[in-house]
């Protein structure tokens, strides 16, 4: 069983805290537009912060632990971070949204697609909770800026099937840091737009449990 215990090693943390869908050539310079509209000008991951988030929660590039996997995406439920594994042994951490409450949802998953300012439709599940917010979507969003999934989204796969959980970038970057989405993991959208390129298909993607009583925010 897939466990927190399992993320921590003895005697320290994986990672220390002191260190696609091919484009089109229709659909690419609108993606680029867009990408310009949610990229702070002369972005820097380390400092733009224009989303006035906790300063822990930008990317920040970190120490792994060896023999972690390169490529593999860890994401750490309590303190709401998602590591990505570089081939040098350093991860790059970013701030990340979890699902509320028993939305959640811990595992080993494999990235079994990405996709570029995807379309979004809400689950039959999602429609049923709450109908009078995502019922008005039933024959889904169009992509852009407004889109619940943002300006990359990457599709967790368990085999073959699609669990419908994402990595996905958010048009509420505010919510990073929190619990507060339907069972994704968000991302700020400049945020993820810069590591999509990097995350390949068939990757794996481990979601670690969010333990109850623990605060995620410093």
């Amino acid at each position: 069983m897939l466990t927190r215990r399992h993320f921590l090693m003895k005697g320290g943390v994986l990672f220390s805290t002191a260190l696609a869908m091919p484009a089109s050539a229709q659909t690419a310079p609108q993606w680029d537009a867009w990408d310009a509209e949610v990229t702070p000008p002369g972005y820097d991951p380390a400092t733009s912060n224009p989303w006035g988030l906790h300063p822990r929660l930008l990317p920040t590039r970190v120490e792994a632990k060896d023999g972690l996997r390169t490529g593999d995406i860890h994401v750490d439920a309590i303190a709401r971070y998602l590591y990505h594994v570089q081939p040098d042994g350093s991860a790059m951490r970013y701030g990340v949204a979890i699902g509320r409450g028993g939305l959640y949802e811990p595992g080993m998953f494999t990235i079994g697609r990405k996709a570029k300012w995807p379309r979004w439709t809400p689950t039959a599940a999602m429609i049923e909770r709450e109908p009078e917010i995502y019922a008005q979507y039933i024959k889904g969003m169009d992509p852009g800026p407004g889109n619940a999934l943002g300006s990359r989204a990457l599709y967790l796969f368990d085999g073959s099937r699609d669990t419908m959980l994402r990595i996905h970038g958010t048009p509420y970057p505010r919510s990073i840091g929190w619990r507060a989405s339907s069972g994704c993991v968000r991302m700020v959208m400049a945020h993820i737009i810069g590591l999509y390129d990097q995350v390949e298909t068939g990757a794996t993607a481990h979601l670690y449990p969010a333990e109850e009583g623990i605060g995620a925010r410093s």
